[in-house]
């Protein structure tokens, strides 16, 4: 087998095109035990999620998560399904349709704006193939995960770099590390709930939930905890929230070790018992609603909330296709290429300007 794939017929005249590449988490092709499957072994293989020695993880994924979970799973995703598909994929779609028509209206031209999933379909390789088929020969990577962590921004970059080890030609690549505290990013969250309470009126608390990962992670160095507190912090100042009126918390454990604290849903259950009439909940770590924000959050939480004796519970969605979000995420894109964006001298005119540049320095001597 040979050690790179072939290159695309090139052409001498083609000119140079930039690639925005969207890359979210993933989802099953299907909400199925047979489609759920072959998606979790995949996410749950990656070290950057997993972060347990192969020969003592390996037995517990093959012999008992993936005969167990994937029934369960399958249960979840089809509550949350959709006519057009899985929400994240519909989401994502969108997003890069909408962020190509945002470009081409502010005059930005020559981008080709796709979109792929760290896990399942459409592949990062497949996808950047595509790009690297359209001339794309400057790609920005743009991990739609606001705060930063090594279990998602780090692993899309792991990808593509594994992807290009079996390219020959490589082109020029820049990532987005991380939105946490771009103003339009924060700006578009505080528009969202304020368009909530202007339709619903305000809770008595609202609850911030951002996607865990374990307390190891962070003793270990990881950023992702400190950067949802900057999040949580701007989007509470710019609601003009005071202290007492909001909480951080994280959602989606998964084992027996300790994550991130304070917990979503014993949070939530917490706040019922003690008589909170309304709770809203907004989930900051995620530019799209999916299963976590859908199910786990708008169904499960709701349900354990009203339980414990909450009186009433509101599910703010995620940014999703608003205008305020694509228009930070295209202001987010044209920081990053507005230099790729620049074009170049023709080649005889930069000759000449060279050659001219010679002749009067030789002069000056």
């Amino acid at each position: 087998m040979a050690r790179y794939w072939p290159e695309p017929e090139h052409t001498h005249d083609t000119p140079e095109r930039t690639g925005v590449l969207l890359v979210n988490l993933g989802t099953p092709a299907a909400p199925t035990a047979a489609a759920v499957r072959p998606y979790l072994k995949e996410f749950l293989s990656d070290p950057r999620v997993v972060e347990i020695p192969r020969v003592i993880w390996w037995p517990i994924l093959n012999g008992v998560i993936l005969n167990l979970r994937p029934k369960k799973s399958a249960e979840k995703y089809a509550a949350i399904w959709s006519d057009a598909g899985s929400p994240l994929k519909v989401h994502t779609e969108r997003q890069a349709k909408l962020l190509a028509g945002y470009l081409g209206h502010a005059g930005v031209t020559g981008v080709v704006v796709d979109w792929a999933m760290r896990y399942g379909a459409p592949s990062i390789s497949d996808v950047l193939g595509r790009m690297k088929a359209d001339g794309c020969s400057r790609i920005l990577v743009v991990p739609l995960y606001p705060q930063y962590a090594a279990s998602t921004t780090a692993s899309v970059i792991d990808e593509v770099a594994r992807c290009l080890t079996r390219w020959r030609n490589l082109p020029e690549i820049r990532y987005v590390r991380n939105f946490h505290d771009h103003p339009g990013y924060v700006g578009a969250l505080a528009k969202s709930v304020r368009d909530h309470w202007a339709k619903h009126g305000e809770p008595d608390q609202l609850v911030m939930s951002f996607h865990g990962i374990p307390k190891r992670s962070l003793d270990l160095g990881d950023p992702y905890h400190c950067e949802c507190q900057v999040t949580a912090r701007l989007l509470a100042a710019k609601l003009d929230l005071p202290p007492e009126r909001w909480q951080l918390t994280f959602q989606s454990r998964f084992g027996k070790a300790e994550w991130l604290k304070p917990y979503t849903q014993p949070t939530l259950e917490a706040l019922g018992r003690k008589g909170t009439g309304r709770v809203d909940v907004i989930c900051p770590g995620f530019a799209s609603d999916c299963l976590e924000t859908l199910e786990e959050i708008a169904l499960e939480c709701r349900t354990a909330f009203l339980g414990a004796g909450g009186k009433a519970f509101h599910y703010i969605p995620c940014l999703n296709e608003r205008h305020d979000w694509i228009a930070a995420l295209t202001d987010i894109v044209r920081s990053r290429i507005g230099d790729w964006l620049e074009a170049p001298a023709p080649a005889a005119e930069h000759l000449a300007a060279t050659a001219q540049r010679a002749r009067a320095a030789g002069a000056e001597r």
